[in-house]
């Protein structure tokens, strides 16, 4: 092999390693999921109804609102899984609860601002999909003047910086609006590039934040990218990559809808452990397929006329793919929140949220995959180790998380 062929394989092998082992077991773009659910009983009112996670609430509050004794009382309650303790704890302590979530969750109208209060209907209960406890509280906000009057000029404008990442305690937190407002219901992402959003926007602006959302939900959750990596590498034709990353779309879209509807849901502790084996398990494929065939592991073993020019082993990875895609769809939804009796409301922005996924993988592939095939053919040895190293250190990544989601041990410290 080339000396410069070898640097670039240590160097793909290093960065995939650094990226991968110093990486957080949980690897997904989103590290909180705040549930807001905005309707308006009566003119003039506001009602959120919020679902916060418990831990990140507690020592939030207990650090911005200077309330140790809520950290104090509400921390044992949670070692110890006593719902009826922690609920106790957010009901004793709302006032330090009401302020810290009236700076950082507004709702603004005709240019003025609600006035937020904190309702007593509190409760603490398990999230099934984020496999934590979530503080449910209802926040009514006070608004100026009639609240459904001259809807065709102004709206209402909602946006939230709970859980920042200035606090220093979690990265990206997400909050997954839905309304019924102002004659209109939908659906909205805000993060702290988007802490904002109205009520009034355009189909156009809808459409374009969940394409957002789903676009960098793909780049920023490395265990998604991983995932993608091995189908790259382990591909042997342009279409047979593109196939296996749309089938992988359509897999995770149905059971994405589905858990909309509520037809299924998965534990966290259960589907995180599984996606890391799909990583593992993808690119092992491929290391199988070296190993057994050696310089022929590109080769297509197709006779005569086949659908898409798939041999039998092209639509059997096609069928693996769709399984682990299934798999991927429920760590979707558990990153989105998809676990809210109003889920349904969400059917089109969740389209959207998966062409934003499918675009950025086309984008990928297209970028990436004709350079490995360049690669084939001018130095197939090269690129049979190249391609091989990598999916190495993929498997082993996937291995590595695969035992840090389910036995907890750390081999590397986790990243923030």
């Amino acid at each position: 092999m080339p000396r410069s062929c070898s640097l670039l394989l240590a160097a793909l092998v290093g960065l995939l390693a650094v990226l991968g082992l110093s990486a957080p077991a949980s690897a997904h773009g989103f590290t909180t999921v705040i549930y807001v659910d905005a309707t308006s009983p009566a003119p003039g009112q506001v009602q959120v109804r919020l679902g916060l996670e418990y831990d990140l609430l507690l020592v939030s509050v207990a650090d911005t609102q200077q309330d140790d004794p809520f950290y104090r009382e509400g921390q044992p309650a949670w070692d110890d899984g006593d719902f009826a303790a922690m609920t106790k704890a957010v009901t004793e302590h709302r006032a330090a609860v009401e302020s810290y979530i009236a700076d950082r969750l507004g709702v603004d109208y005709a240019g003025a601002s609600c006035a937020p209060r904190l309702e007593s209907d509190v409760s603490v209960r398990m999230n099934p999909e984020q496999s934590v406890p979530y503080a449910n509280v209802v926040v009514d906000y006070a608004c100026p003047g009639d609240a459904n009057a001259d809807v065709l000029r102004t709206g209402h404008v909602i946006s939230s910086t709970l859980f920042g990442d200035e606090e220093g305690y979690v990265k990206g937190a997400k909050s997954i609006v839905t309304y019924d407002l102002d004659d209109r219901t939908g659906t909205a992402g805000l993060d702290s590039e988007h802490p904002s959003f109205s009520t009034k926007q355009s189909w156009q602006q809808r459409f374009g934040e969940f394409w957002r959302l789903g676009a960098e939900h793909l780049l920023k959750g490395l265990d998604h990218l991983l995932f993608l990596t091995a189908l790259i590498v382990g591909s042997r034709r342009l279409r047979e990559v593109v196939l296996a990353a749309t089938t992988f779309t359509l897999a995770h879209s149905t059971t994405l809808i589905l858990a909309a509807f509520g037809l299924v849901h998965g534990s966290a502790d259960v589907i995180e452990p599984l996606i890391a084996l799909s990583i593992a398990a993808t690119a092992g494929w491929y290391l199988w397929r070296v190993w057994r065939r050696g310089e022929h592991a590109a080769d297509l073993d197709v006779a005569g006329r086949s659908h898409f020019a798939l041999d039998r082993a092209g639509w059997a990875r096609l069928a693996v793919v769709f399984g682990f895609g299934l798999v991927h769809g429920m760590g979707f939804a558990g990153a989105l929140g998809i676990d809210h009796a109003w889920s349904w409301q969400l059917l089109w922005s969740l389209l959207i949220f998966n062409i934003g996924i499918e675009s950025v993988q086309i984008g990928l592939i297209v970028a990436i995959f004709p350079v490995l095939m360049l690669l084939r053919h001018r130095a197939p040895r090269t690129a049979l180790w190249v391609s091989a190293g990598i999916a190495l250190v993929v498997a082993i990544v996937g291995l590595v998380w695969f035992g840090q989601r389910v036995f907890g041990f750390e081999l590397i410290g986790e990243g923030a």
